[in-house]
């Protein structure tokens, strides 16, 4: 497919929602509806995460990725179950019809007591921690926490979009079943196989993902149409895109589009990191068709599911 020059991704000023503009916070949330319905992707601008934090946040990326291939096995991700811990170069395969990625990332999520864990009803899962850099820890934890804050206030966003009580959303992400994720994608040491890329075309799965990419570029958007669009980092925006469980709840309103990775023409002798911070709903909450997003003339498009079992069924795909 050709790969279109002007990708058609909006650019949304989302301070109307930070600042309690309840008429700019419709403005926003019709905006965001058309981004999400026309191209399942939207920069977000004003998004109330510092610059700083993002740098911080790529600095410990880098130098756990620098860290010995030992070190990094040593947590290395065991189960669909936990999804947490170090994930090797072509351990994933995000399409599953091509050869594994050419890419290694660390995968977190929210740190939680077992006291906490036993008062929310929750399997307590803990995170694989590296002991070094010194500190990746906290400065991981501090930004799984930021990146929360702005997800639920797109929440707010997202049902107001969608015709919903403000709240709806939020309540079914109660227990912050979200992944914070750190990739790596390494310069080649010899030709990748046939259909193999730095990351496989697929769509995300949770309800929203926030991305934090660097300047190298490679991110690449399928449009409705059938072509593939760069989308490039905008200095201060966080790309945020649609995953399959919205799609569902919507009834394909919004769309969970999908995306890669692609390889540049010729030697690949660059690095490219990027931060991923994926959605999910509470495992137990049952996504079915949503009563604004369906009708006589538009019966519900996909049978309901609780979320943890299509997480669990997509994860065990990919690996």
């Amino acid at each position: 497919m050709p790969l279109a020059t002007q990708p058609p991704i909006p650019l949304i000023d989302f301070a109307p929602f930070l600042t309690d503009d309840p008429v700019g916070q419709v403005k926003v949330a019709e905006d965001i509806y058309r981004a999400c319905h026309e191209v399942g992707f939207f920069y977000l601008m004003h998004h109330g995460i510092a610059q700083g934090a993002i740098a911080a946040v790529f600095e410990q990326s880098h130098q756990f990725f620098a860290l010995p291939l030992a070190d990094k096995q040593a947590i290395a991700w065991s189960s669909e179950v936990s999804n947490r811990g170090y994930i090797g170069l072509e351990r994933e395969r995000l399409d599953e019809t091509q050869p594994g990625d050419l890419k290694e990332a660390f995968n977190l999520g929210r740190e939680i007591s077992p006291e906490q864990a036993a008062a929310l009803g929750l399997p307590l899962v803990q995170n694989r921690w590296p002991t070094a850099p010194t500190d990746f820890r906290a400065t991981l934890t501090d930004f799984f926490d930021t990146c929360a804050t702005t997800a639920a206030n797109l929440f707010r966003a997202f049902a107001l979009a969608l015709a919903m009580p403000e709240a709806f959303m939020l309540a079914r992400h109660a227990t912050y079943n979200y992944t914070l994720r750190l990739l790596h994608y390494p310069p080649l040491t010899g030709a990748p196989q046939s259909g193999q890329l730095r990351a496989g075309a697929h769509s995300d799965y949770g309800t929203l993902t926030l991305l934090f990419q660097d300047d190298v570029g490679g991110l690449e958007v399928l449009s409705a149409q059938g072509d593939w669009m760069s989308a490039p980092v905008i200095p201060g925006a966080v790309l945020v895109n649609t995953g399959d469980l919205t799609e569902r709840w919507s009834n394909g309103v919004f769309r969970s589009t999908k995306h890669r990775v692609g390889l540049p023409p010729g030697p690949v002798f660059n690095h490219r990191y990027s931060i991923a911070f994926f959605c999910e709903p509470d495992a137990e909450v049952m996504i079915d068709c949503l009563p604004t997003c369906q009708g006589p003339d538009n019966p519900p498009q996909y049978p309901p599911i609780t979320a943890g079992a299509y997480l669990l069924s997509r994860l065990q795909a990919t690996y």
